[in-house]
């Protein structure tokens, strides 16, 4: 986190509520934020911005709610040529605890042109108001007022000429995951659809600690002392730890309406459990779900860290989960098939007794290793456990293995 406390000396007597990193509130009601970067200015030359054009435009002329578009210039070339080819949209709430940041600051400036360009998507960064002097629930209408702009395709010339209506995400990382969420949720209960949701560390909480939450090691980012204090603060003591807006129950979760859902968290972050719990509620719905789970990383690490391999590795799993194909559909035969001379019989027999007898070692399970004979090139492993699946390096997971699921280890 780039947050440093003021170099003046505080009166910790004039301070009323102490969030640092994120922020201080003094007695006399003036706010102090720490966790901010410097502000961007939008261009519409994409040479200047990674071959990524901008702009900024007014979303809710009642509340001044504005957002920042990113249009990726090869992107949006070959779409024009292609006549009938549009761009993903992607609407993306960015995080600071509801309280800090923007969408026109330099940190999520170059992330959403970084994702972007990366996924060839039209982004809109929706900035909305911050916590205390806007408390909760101003950040979800705002975040929501951008969905319903998007999905008019409103009078303006990118939408029109780009986007593809069929393929709208939601996307937030921390405190925007969390909006993006209830942004889903809300879209579900309205008929606005919606193909994916995408949360990265998303913010959830409860009244009670989970076992990784109750002790502190004070090296997280996040403290759990803090986290317990931010949703009072942010709702202007209007609600507390059990509100279901960060404590989700169960039969919301399974009640998404999106198609595809991906839930990022990082090993060392204190919200790490929250989002574990959700990517469980929400397989648990039937629905396709992808887990992303960075090794050895703590919170917002892919914005500070972008160079990193594993801010890398999450970003080519958000691009390939944005892109991903439509499932080829095969059509069903009109008449039953016939087999008179058994071949198929005969090679059901084979690939049954390669699964059955072929090799069991642990070069077998990573994929590497000299295969059997046996096999008639069916690759062979042991049936997984119904509390097991295997990772893309054929290592076991403590995730449950269900239909259209997805756990991606990011090392």
């Amino acid at each position: 986190m780039h947050a440093q406390k003021n170099s003046v000396a505080m009166n910790v007597a004039d301070v009323d509520v102490d969030l640092y990193p994120f922020l201080v509130r003094y007695r006399d009601g003036r706010v102090e934020r720490f966790l901010r970067s410097p502000f961007v200015a939008a261009s519409d030359n994409p040479s200047a911005n990674r071959g990524v054009a901008t702009r900024d435009v007014i979303v809710d002329p009642g509340t001044g709610v504005s957002a920042r578009l990113f249009l990726p210039s090869r992107a949006a070339a070959a779409a024009a040529a292609m006549s009938r080819r549009r761009l993903p949209v992607v609407v993306y709430i960015h995080g600071g605890s509801f309280c800090t940041e923007s969408a026109f600051c330099r940190t999520y400036h170059r992330y959403a042109t970084s994702l972007s360009a990366s996924a060839g998507a039209l982004v809109v960064s929706a900035e909305y108001r911050l916590a205390p002097e806007h408390p909760i629930p101003m950040a979800y209408d705002d975040a929501w007022s951008a969905l319903q702009w998007v999905a008019s395709l409103a009078d303006d010339p990118w939408l029109a000429d780009y986007a593809d209506p069929g393929r709208t995400f939601l996307a937030g990382d921390s405190a925007g995951g969390n909006i993006a969420y209830r942004t889903a949720v809300r879209a579900s209960n309205s008929g606005i659809g919606i193909e994916g949701l995408i949360m990265v560390q998303p913010y959830f909480w409860g009244p009670d600690r989970l076992p990784s939450e109750a002790v502190w090691d004070g090296a997280a980012v996040l403290p759990p002392c803090g986290v317990d204090r931010l949703w009072p603060f942010v709702t202007a003591g209007q609600a507390v730890n059990d509100d279901a807006r960060i404590n989700p129950p169960d039969e919301e979760m399974r009640s998404l309406s999106c198609r595809r859902v991906l839930v990022a968290v990082a090993e060392k972050d204190t919200l790490r459990e929250r989002g574990l719990r959700l990517f469980s509620g929400i397989r648990d719905g039937g629905g396709e779900v992808t887990l992303v789970d960075s090794e050895g990383e703590d919170h917002g690490f892919h914005l500070y860290s972008p160079l990193r391999a594993t801010s890398r590795k999450l970003m080519e799993s958000i691009v390939d989960f944005i892109n991903r194909p439509e499932p080829l559909v095969l059509g069903v035969p009109t008449r039953p098939f016939k087999d008179p001379f058994g071949y198929g019989m005969d090679m059901k027999q084979k690939c049954t007794m390669a699964m059955a007898y072929g090799p069991t070692s642990a070069s077998s399970k990573t994929g590497r290793g000299n295969a059997s004979k046996a096999n008639y090139g069916v690759f062979a492993r042991p049936a997984a456990r119904s509390d097991q699946v295997y990772n893309k390096l054929g290592r076991p997971s403590a995730v449950p293995l269900l239909p259209r699921t997805h756990v991606i280890k990011n090392f």
